[in-house]
């Protein structure tokens, strides 16, 4: 085979190409997944709202449907279809009207503005489905992860400001969430140099910037491809989750594993259960949350979140109060705690201190483990 040298400097220049080929493609394609996602929201939506107008109790239908819609969903396409995205949709549909659509369409052919008002639902069984979700995700090119952060923005004027800020400005998620939680709509209006205040707020902080790869992890956008989201902080974290999960079902035949990165939302935030187990003896789930540092009390406040979240929307019937069991693996420092605090009465938390392992076993196992994973990182390198 004869072997061609190829100049560096023309190579760079074509592999540069490439590279900025397959960004924009990786990008493209988030935003595509995202635009189409938001648009069958909508959608739904849009089906609920039509559907709650034909019952009698209004209020009392639309809770009712959307218990049940919630249940039949999630049993055919897993998370993502519960109550609170369920009932997201629909005040979606309800912010973002077909009227308000079709108001901000500019410039574009009549044909797409005709499709656009046939997947209002008029005469829609002459359009098909995908049609009707392509031309509806023409409106939506925030992900929905913003306009879910822009439904909880009360205001209609300053949820609208808000979203074309964004638009003009091209703000991520992250920038929209921190421009509302400083009310900067509100600034403005008592501001006498409003042009310095935009031109401050359009300014970007560090980890504003979204690769493909986060849009794409977003847990919305997870959920609505069913797509499993297990992945920790960092490889340390992962080895030590594995390591304990191992470790509390070799204890005996007490622990039963349910799963691990176990997400849940409350309001708008996300967060990471590391570890769920159910206990058979004490009938309760064990919520396990694994910190690499020291403990400090905010741990045992997001602990308790995390509980009362459980006690909520995990637990079943006959069950037990969920009991939280907080590791900490800073160096030299290994430690774990129960949070018990939840529990209804002191015999039902002694109870559980009698029959769960002891703390100081875990702590002394978790220090093991950092050792040994830190001695394998060591003679890797």
């Amino acid at each position: 085979m004869t072997k061609h040298a190829i100049a560096t400097h023309d190579y760079d220049e074509f592999r540069s190409g490439i590279v900025e080929v397959l960004e924009r493609a990786r990008s493209a394609a988030a935003r595509s997944v995202n635009a189409i996602m938001t648009a069958s929201y909508w959608e739904i939506g849009r089906r609920i709202v039509d559907s709650e107008q034909g019952g009698a109790d209004r209020a009392a239908y639309g809770e009712a449907l959307i218990a049940r819609l919630a249940a039949d969903l999630t049993q055919r396409f897993g998370r993502g279809f519960g109550r609170a995205n369920l009932a997201n949709m629909r005040a979606f549909y309800q912010q973002w009207p077909p009227e308000r659509i079709f108001q901000t369409v500019s410039g574009e052919s009549s044909a797409v503005s005709q499709m656009l008002q046939t997947a209002s639902g008029e005469s829609s069984l002459s359009v098909p489905a995908d049609a009707r979700l392509a031309a509806l995700a023409t409106r939506f090119t925030l992900p929905w992860s913003a306009y879910v952060r822009l439904l909880s923005v009360k205001n209609d004027a300053a949820r609208a400001f808000y979203e074309s800020e964004t638009l003009r400005e091209g703000w991520s998620v992250r920038q929209l969430d921190r421009q509302v939680n400083s009310q900067l709509y509100e600034r403005l209006a008592l501001s006498r140099n409003k042009a310095a205040l935009l031109q401050k707020a359009a300014e970007h902080a560090p980890g504003d910037a979204i690769t493909p790869e986060e849009a794409i992890k977003d847990p919305f956008v997870l959920e609505f491809l069913d797509i499993k989201d297990e992945y920790s902080e960092s490889d340390l974290e992962n080895a030590l989750i594995q390591r304990l999960a191992d470790f509390l079902l070799e204890l005996g035949d007490d622990f039963a594993f349910i799963g691990r990165q176990r997400r849940l939302r409350i309001d708008d935030t996300w967060f990471r259960v590391d570890l769920l187990f159910f206990h058979r003896r004490l009938k309760c789930l064990v919520v396990v949350d694994l910190k690499v540092g020291r403990f400090s009390y905010a741990d045992a406040g997001q602990m308790h979140l995390y509980l009362n979240y459980a006690r909520e929307h995990w637990m079943k019937p006959g069950e037990n109060p969920p009991v939280g069991l907080i590791l900490c693996a800073g160096k030299g420092s290994a430690e774990a705690r129960y949070a018990l605090d939840n529990l209804p009465n002191k015999i039902l938390a002694a109870e559980y201190q009698t029959v769960l392992p002891d703390e100081r076993l875990i702590a002394e196992e978790l220090e093991r483990s950092r050792k040994a994973l830190d001695a394998r990182r060591g003679n890797a390198v």
